[in-house]
């Protein structure tokens, strides 16, 4: 008698902590989604810099080369054109 006392009540409790976790964690989750939210929100508005409406800035320019060449055209191969008799 004492094991189904034993197995009712713990399956009376499971079912109890089955009912209050399928409640309590939506709204568990929402709040920890929420917290999440609002700190990348705070981070990200910390690390844009406020500019003026019509401004531009430059965050990279590449390094130039320091051996520019005139000729912009690419690189030229230089050849003869060979004829072969006609027969």
């Amino acid at each position: 008698m004492a094991l189904l006392k034993f197995l009712f009540i713990s399956i009376c409790v499971l079912y109890l902590i089955k009912m209050v976790t399928r409640l309590l964690l939506p709204i568990f989750f929402k709040k920890i989604v929420s917290k999440v939210q609002q700190q990348a929100n705070q981070r990200y508005q910390q690390q844009q810099p406020t500019k003026a409406n019509g401004t531009i800035s430059v965050d990279y320019i590449p390094p130039r080369e320091k051996d520019l060449k005139s000729d912009t055209a690419g690189d030229f191969v230089e050849y003869e054109e060979i004829k072969t008799p006609k027969s």
